[in-house]
């Protein structure tokens, strides 16, 4: 298995040499981490990982990329947002997801390289790694442009790290 310090470091490299910049990363979450790309290249980061969606429409709004790092064999928690909608691409390795509309937990998904994952506002969703690690692009789409979403706007229904 690949270590966690490996994923980290190759990951940056790849938002590098996408000519990405990183705002922030955070390594310590249990179930993996995270990078926050500079708001500023969020056309760009549009333009790479998302270059079916209508970039025109994306960028009416303040927006959130960052690449996930899900481990494998670990949740991220259950979870929804009051203030935004999120759209996910598994770029590498592999992951699943379960998604809801209420409460209940339906059956994981394997998530597909390439393909999109539309969570609306309000959604249940929760990313889960399997065998591998996973790497997933995300975009918050901000539904209040007058309150954006933060890591404040979670609300956790179930976590297995007690958050």
């Amino acid at each position: 298995m690949t270590s966690k310090e490996n994923v980290f470091i190759s990951t940056e490299k790849m938002i590098e040499q996408h000519g990405l910049r990183v705002a922030s990363k955070d390594d310590s979450r249990p179930w993996g981490g995270f990078f926050v790309i500079e708001e500023t290249d969020a056309p760009a980061f549009i333009d790479i990982f998302f270059s079916m969606l209508d970039k025109s429409v994306l960028l009416q709004g303040k927006l959130s990329p960052k690449i996930l790092l899900v481990a494998p064999e670990k949740k991220l928690s259950w979870q929804y947002h009051h203030r935004r909608a999120e759209v996910w691409k598994l770029i590498e390795g592999n992951s699943s997801i379960i998604r809801s509309e209420t409460d209940v937990q339906n059956q994981a998904m394997p998530m597909v390289i390439n393909e999109l994952v539309r969570l609306k506002q309000g959604e249940r969703h929760r990313l889960i790694g399997t065998h591998e690690w996973g790497i997933v692009a995300e975009i918050w789409i901000h539904t209040d442009p007058e309150n954006p979403s933060d890591e404040n706007d979670i609300v956790r229904l179930e976590d297995d790290f007690g958050r």
